[in-house]
Parts: C-alpha cells; sequence; structure tokens
C-alpha cells in the first residue's frame, strides 16, 4: 500500500519519497519540500481540508489534494 501525507494522522510523520511534479506547486518544493525529508502532520481543517504540516522546519496548509501526489518512502509514529 503506497502511503501518501493524505493518509496520515495528526502527528504521524514520514519521509518524503517522490512527489508528483503535476501537482505539486514549486513553491512548495522551493521551499523544502522534497525527497528525502521528513513532514509532520500537524492539523487536520474540521472540514478535512486543507491540512496543515511541518517540512524541515516550516509550516504549510496544503489542499489535500496536493497531499495526495506526496508518496512516503515510509510513515513513522511518533507523536509531536
Amino acid at each position: 500500500m503506497i502511503h501518501t501525507v493524505a493518509d496520515l494522522h495528526k502527528g504521524e510523520k514520514g519521509i518524503i519519497d517522490k512527489l508528483s511534479f503535476e501537482e505539486i506547486p514549486l513553491a512548495l518544493m522551493e521551499m523544502g519540500c522534497i525527497p528525502g525529508k521528513e513532514v509532520t502532520l500537524m492539523q487536520i481543517s474540521p472540514l478535512n481540508d486543507p491540512l496543515y504540516i511541518r517540512v524541515n522546519g516550516s509550516h504549510f496548509a496544503i489542499r489535500r489534494e496536493t497531499a495526495e501526489g506526496i508518496t512516503l518512502v515510509k510513515r513513522l509514529c511518533d507523536e509531536i
């Protein structure tokens, strides 16, 4: 089963494996959301979109559709 950032629960972490370049804004990659970096799902909005994540010390709000384009190489289950 392939896991994406959209599959994480609040507080879970993962390591970014691949990005869907058609769905991921270039600005997000320029700010450090790239393969090999750890991503943490910090919060989910009440309507489940957007998601609030932390990557490389920076915080981002991204759409669920964008989160589905960020594949994780492994899922870490540490709580924040």
